[in-house]
């Protein structure tokens, strides 16, 4: 290596003396999604650089598919945070209000919700019935945002009143989809992809609708029954979108963290309004923001559906980023992707 390169390399790495370590740390908690079952892509930005950005295992083990950086995953309950910023968007634009109440972009609503805001929906203090608790046990057909819906306004009563108490909520989450609809004029997947998508370049992102593109690159779920891999790509859930079903890549999630830091989406009072503690949780280290769960310097959020378990990790003061995306139900990557950003202090 020419000693240009090497001093750039070693910059990067914060120091020559600590990357062998370093690397071997990075294959020990990696190793496990290595080999030849589903797998993993993970991503470590530092001061707006990726300094690790890898695939592990496979994405389609059927085919031998290598994970990569390109691979899109579905993000579950990742999503989130770009359906909350479908709303605040809107918002800036005048279209809605966060202090609008549901039921004024979704009538059906039953009047047990009359009460319920924007705000506590993007916070989940909204107390809506679980849409996954109600629905037909016979269900054979994926359900669909508005089918959530459907449920929910069949529903009259809350598990508390808004405002009051926190409860995590998909259906929620779906509900803001819906509204994105209504206030936007286009369908939510076409609003992602017009106002934060094509925007920022992250071109391989999408929500995805069977009648709509195809996911390029996809990665499929699995899951490990009796010693083997099953693919577990879909569920009766799996289309709603609201709440979980985006599919990105982690190159194109750090696209989505460097417009985390300036007003290319959002405003200062836009994000600042999202990464605010609105309420405690029921994990007393975690509150809950907009789309984003916060415990002390980090803003994250995990995502977890049938084959896929997810992780972006932001320490905004220290400009370090960690996205640890999988295809596989085990393990969960939170705590994998902390030891991950331990190792770039």
């Amino acid at each position: 290596m020419r000693l240009a390169s090497l001093l750039v390399f070693c910059s990067v790495l914060a120091g020559c003396a600590s990357a062998p370590s370093r690397e071997a740390s990075l294959d020990t908690l990696m190793k496990r999604y290595d080999g030849d079952g589903p797998g993993a892509s993970l991503l470590v930005i530092r001061d707006g650089v990726p300094v690790v950005r890898r695939g592990y295992g496979f994405a389609d083990v059927e085919h031998h598919v290598a994970a990569s950086p390109q691979t899109d995953y579905r993000l579950a309950s990742v999503s989130k945070q770009f359906t909350a910023t479908a709303i605040l968007l809107l918002a800036q634009d005048g279209k809605l209000s966060l202090d609008d109440r549901a039921r004024r972009w979704l009538p059906s609503l039953p009047a047990a919700a009359e009460a319920i805001t924007l705000r506590q929906l993007l916070s989940h203090q909204g107390g809506l019935i679980d849409y996954e608790d109600i629905m037909a046990a016979d269900t054979r057909v994926p359900l669909r945002d508005k089918d959530v819906l459907a449920l929910l306004a069949k529903t009259d009563h809350l598990y508390f009143a808004p405002g009051t108490s926190y409860r995590y909520s998909n259906g929620g989450y779906a509900m803001l989809a819906l509204i994105v609809e209504r206030a936007s004029g286009m369908p939510f997947q076409d609003f992602l992809h017009q106002r934060i998508f094509l925007p920022l370049g992250m071109t391989s992102t999408l929500a995805y609708v069977p009648e709509g593109p195809p996911v390029p690159h996809r990665a499929f779920g699995y899951s490990e029954e009796g010693g083997h891999w099953l693919r577990t790509d879909q569920s009766m859930t799996s289309s709603v979108l609201g709440d979980g079903g985006i599919y990105s890549s982690i190159d194109d999630l750090a696209r989505w963290d460097a417009a985390l830091y300036d007003n290319r989406l959002l405003s200062d009072a836009s994000r600042k309004a999202a990464f605010t503690p609105r309420t405690a949780t029921d994990d007393p280290t975690v509150e809950y923001g907009y789309g984003w769960r916060i415990t002390g310097e980090t803003l994250w959020h995990s995502g977890e559906t049938i084959g896929f378990r997810n992780v972006i990790v932001r320490y905004p003061k220290r400009h370090l980023t960690v996205v640890l995306l999988t295809n596989r139900n085990d393990p969960e990557p939170y705590r994998t992707a902390l030891a991950v950003g331990d190792l770039f202090r």
